[in-house]
């Protein structure tokens, strides 16, 4: 059994680790950046997005890097609510039609892979939305829906003290607590959590529904 002085250099930091702001304190940090961020989404977008995932025969999902993990995890979510699906590039995708919808995660709207994917469905026929941070990028010039995050904007945003000790521009911080990019990630992810939580209000589905759906081979 630890005596108390055992217990307190069991969980004292090792000298060799340089002082920092505790995990806790980041955390609020972020959680404040993600309220400016969820301020500023319109809500027409989001309903549009909505009426886009329910007019669709089948959704397919598509994103690269760390925004394609987002856009898995919001495939597997429509697929609990007994909606067909799919993200692009698995083995076991079928093949695009003009009446399914491509949603495509790009904070830059720039993306190779992911440019190259909506313009596929675009020349398909079908329909594309874009969950991005650039309303004006290149993507979202072959978007028939969009919803802007608007992360990038938090760059200028000098008044807010929780956002300058994000981006580094606060003397306290020797470096930004987060790339810029995981704000347009975790947001997305928010993002989509909340959409699932819309649609399962719509089609009066209950989380008892969704279990049902869960996989039970792993």
């Amino acid at each position: 059994m630890h005596n108390a002085h055992e217990e307190q250099s069991f969980f004292s930091l090792p000298e060799d680790i340089p002082h920092h702001q505790s995990v806790p304190k980041l955390m609020r940090v972020l959680t404040s950046c993600m309220e400016y961020v969820i301020t500023m989404i319109d809500p027409a977008q989001t309903e549009r997005l909505i009426q886009e995932i329910l007019n669709a025969e089948r959704i397919y999902l598509l994103g690269a890097g760390r925004s394609g993990y987002v856009a898995k995890a919001f495939a597997m979510r429509l697929t609990h609510l007994k909606l067909d699906a799919f993200v692009v590039g698995e083995t076991v995708t079928p093949a695009f039609k003009p009446t399914d919808l491509l949603i495509a995660f790009s904070g830059s709207g720039k993306t190779l892979s992911t440019v190259e994917g909506c313009q596929k469905a675009k020349e398909i026929g079908g329909r594309i939305c874009l969950i991005t941070s650039d309303e004006k990028s290149p993507l979202a010039t072959l978007a028939d829906c969009i919803v802007v995050l608007n992360t990038n904007t938090m760059e200028h945003a000098e008044d807010d003290f929780a956002i300058r000790q994000l981006t580094g521009k606060h003397r306290s911080m020797a470096a930004p607590v987060a790339p810029l990019a995981t704000l347009f990630e975790t947001a997305a992810l928010i993002l989509s959590d909340a959409t699932i939580a819309a649609i399962m209000e719509i089609k009066h589905r209950n989380i008892t529904d969704v279990e049902q759906r869960f996989p039970n081979l792993q």
